[in-house]
Formats: structure tokens, C-alpha cells, sequence
């Protein structure tokens, strides 16, 4: 950088409204975590179906994350920015497919939609990513991305708390017939569209970009091809990409398999139906969305103080005691029948979250040109979205085959897997 260009520090509310979108984005992943899978059992998928129908995230992450990526490292408008274009155009078609998704007629249908919102996700939140790095001195990466932490925990409690507001307050009916999704589920996804796309705006009205004479000195990219800059960049892959992929991996894939058992695993284990036809269905969809609201609520306050502890203990070794803390609470879940109790067990979840959303990318920021952090902030999601696809291609013959199509063993062996990630996390050095 310049040495007459330096980034400027940013108060608490500019770094506030630098992440703000990101409860609008949290609105997206928070409704299709918390519901596609009853979705999909409403619409008439088996147990052993479901991972196979959510590999439209992990797909959609590996390939179109590390694209916007590059395109928006080499994207400059005076008047729209670096990054805002692919803000504005994602939220814009990640809206529209929020709201369309309920109204899916079948199980295909719905699974095409979810291709389409999570492609449109990504390319709104992977240059949120890298947002934090252009715009924030390097000091100040902890606390953009610990802010961005807290709005995602923040927009969770808020999207899992909309099918219970629907249920409970306003009274809608829960009882459908087979292939029908019930209106309380349509209308928190129109709710949750509305907000992705204004959180979005207001991040794009309040946060200014710098332009590329900030990033004069560094080593130009810009004339490179996709795939040639995307092989450079693997090639110089940083140290700490490669420490903390085996982490990364055992992490994605026992989160993965949490988003699609844990709802319809309590549907039955604590609430008692065995078909969504039965009373106690959506109930318990509805305190599985709480639930994924509680250890939210628990992501954001920890969130706050993740800083400090990060300052006191390191970044490796806090990673390593959220993981563990994920561990346990999942684990959990196969001894209790109590509804109420499930709450301990997410809070355990919120804690591995804070740290999962936040950490690793603290830890990898130092090591990435800045005019390159897009492309890189892509090639890290690799390590995300490759565990999930062989999650979503595999565990369905795990479910039918090994599991006897139980969804508990899968809440099991997702807890087993966050405390495999957590062992690992303590052979990593970076700090």
C-alpha cells in the first residue's frame, strides 16, 4: 500500500454498519438450515434422501464462491465500488428465491430452488468476507470479523424465532396434508426475504470503498485469467490454509450433518411423531428453529467478548475450546427428553459457532495480499464445501445402510467430529 494511503480506523458504528448485512444474509442460511429439511419430509423425502437434496450449498459454495471472489477483486466503479455490485445482485435474487421457496409443490422443485438462493447467497456473502479485509486495518480484523460473528448469531435468533412467532402468536395453523407446506413456514421465509435484501442496502448505503490506489503496490493480478489466478493462488496457498484444512474439514462436515438431522431427529426423540402428518411434527420443527435461535443467541453475546479471551489464551487454542464445547452439546442430545433441555445442549453449539464463523478466517487474514483476499477468501471455502459434498453424497447410504435410517446417530456423529476438529485445532500454531 501507498505509504501516503493508509486505511483509516473505524468506531464501533462503522464497523457495525460495515457487517450489518450480515444479518440479512444470517436471515438466508438461518430459515433453509432450520426448515429445508422439514421441508423436504412435508413434501414426502425419506431420511436417507434428505443429504443428498442439500447438496445445492456445498455445490453452489465450490463453485461460485471462489469466481465472485476473483471478479470482485478485479471489479472497480467510482460510483458502485469493489465489492457492493455483488452485495446488491445476490441479496436482490437471494430475496426473490426466500420467498419462493415455501411455495414449492414438490420435492425437486424445492431442491432447484435452493440451487438457485444458495448460488445467490454466496455471491452476496463471500465478498463480505473479504469486505473486512479492504476496508479495515490490519489491527482491527479481529473485531470486523468478531462483529460480523455477532450479526450472524444476531439474524439466526431472529429467522428461527419467526415459524414459532407465526405458530404460537399469530396463531397459524399447523396441521397440513401430505405434499402441503404449511403457512407458517410461508410466511417467515416472505419475512426473511424482506430483511436479507434491506440489510444488505443498508451496509451498501453506509460503508464507502477504497479505490484501487490503495492497493497500488500490491502485486497485480488483475491481468491474469480466472483459472490462472485461481491456480496461483492455490499454489501460494498460505501456511495457515493448509494447518487448518484437516480442522476445517471435520468441522463443515459435523455441522452439515447437524443442519439436516437435528430438527426432524427431535420432531421424534423429544416431541414423539414419526410423520409430519402427526401433531407433534411441527412442533418440534418449530422448537428445532429455537433451538438453532438459542445457540445463535449465545453466538452473538459470546461474540462480544471473543476478542479479549482471543488476546489472553490465543486464536488456535480459543478455536479448539469452542470446537470441543460444539462437541459435547451435540452429543448430548442423544440422552435428552426434555425439550428444555436441548437449550443446554445448543448453547454448547453457539460457542463452537462464535468461534467457527470468525477464528479461522482471523487467523488466515495476516497471510493474504489484500488485493487478493477475494480469490483467497474462495480457495479457504473450498475446505468448507468439499467435506459437505461428500457428506451430501455419502451419508445417505450411511443413513439406510449403517444407521438403519435413525437421525440420531447422525446428531451423534456430528458432535463426534467438532471434537475431532477441536483435537486438531491444538496442533496448529499460528498465533
Amino acid at each position: 500500500m501507498s505509504s501516503n494511503m493508509k486505511k483509516q480506523r473505524f468506531s464501533f458504528w462503522q464497523v457495525w454498519n460495515m457487517a450489518f448485512g450480515f444479518l440479512g444474509i444470517q436471515f438466508g442460511w438461518g430459515l433453509q438450515m432450520g426448515n429445508m429439511s422439514a421441508i423436504y419430509e412435508y413434501l414426502g423425502a425419506d431420511p436417507h434422501q434428505i443429504p443428498m437434496l442439500w447438496l445445492a450449498a456445498p455445490l453452489t459454495g465450490l463453485i461460485v464462491q471462489p469466481i465472485v471472489g476473483y471478479f470482485s477483486d478485479n471489479t472497480w466503479s467510482p460510483r458502485f465500488g469493489r465489492r457492493k455490485p455483488y452485495f446488491f445482485f445476490g441479496a436482490l435474487f437471494a430475496s426473490a428465491l426466500l420467498i419462493a421457496m415455501p411455495y414449492s409443490s414438490s420435492v425437486w422443485m424445492a431442491a432447484g430452488f435452493l440451487w438457485i438462493l444458495d448460488a445467490s447467497i454466496n455471491v452476496s456473502m463471500e465478498p463480505f468476507r473479504a469486505f473486512v479485509a479492504d476496508v479495515l486495518p490490519k489491527e482491527q480484523y479481529t473485531q470486523g470479523y468478531t462483529m460480523q460473528s455477532f450479526f450472524i448469531g444476531l439474524g439466526a435468533v431472529m429467522s428461527a424465532a419467526l415459524p414459532w412467532f407465526f405458530l404460537n402468536v399469530m396463531g397459524y395453523d399447523d396441521t397440513v396434508a401430505k405434499g402441503v407446506i404449511p403457512d407458517y413456514v410461508k410466511l417467515s421465509f416472505i419475512v426473511g426475504g424482506v430483511a436479507f435484501f434491506l440489510a444488505v442496502m443498508y451496509t451498501i448505503l453506509t460503508t464507502k470503498e477504497y479505490p484501487p490506489e490503495y492497493y497500488a503496490d500490491e502485486v497485480k493480478e488483475e491481468e491474469m485469467g480466472y483459472w490462472e489466478g485461481l491456480k496461483t493462488a492455490f499454489v501460494n496457498m498460505p501456511e495457515a490454509f493448509k494447518k487448518l484444512a484437516p480442522v476445517q474439514f471435520f468441522t463443515w462436515m459435523g455441522l452439515f450433518l447437524m443442519w439436516f438431522y437435528f430438527t426432524v431427529t427431535i420432531t421424534g426423540t423429544v416431541f414423539g411423531a414419526e410423520s409430519p402428518e402427526d401433531p407433534g411434527y411441527a412442533e418440534g420443527v418449530v422448537w428445532g428453529n429455537l433451538c438453532f435461535g438459542f445457540y445463535s443467541l449465545i453466538t452473538f453475546i459470546f461474540a462480544l467478548f471473543m476478542p479479549k479471551i482471543a488476546d489472553k489464551v490465543g486464536l488456535s487454542k480459543l478455536h479448539a475450546i469452542c470446537l470441543f464445547a460444539g462437541g459435547i452439546g451435540l452429543l448430548s442430545v442423544g440422552l435428552i427428553e426434555s425439550k428444555w433441555l436441548l437449550f443446554l445442549s445448543m448453547g454448547g453449539v453457539g460457542i463452537a459457532w462464535a468461534s467457527i464463523v470468525s477464528m479461522p478466517y482471523a487467523m488466515i487474514a495476516n497471510d493474504i495480499p489484500p488485493k487478493q483476499m477475494g480469490i483467497f477468501m474462495g480457495l479457504f471455502n473450498m475446505f468448507i464445501v468439499i467435506p459437505e459434498i461428500i457428506a451430501a453424497l455419502g451419508f445417505g447410504w450411511v443413513m439406510s445402510s449403517v444407521f438403519d435410517n435413525v437421525k440420531l446417530y447422525a446428531v451423534l456423529t456430528a458432535g463426534v467430529l467438532l471434537l475431532i476438529a477441536g483435537v486438531l485445532t491444538l496442533r496448529v500454531r499460528i498465533d
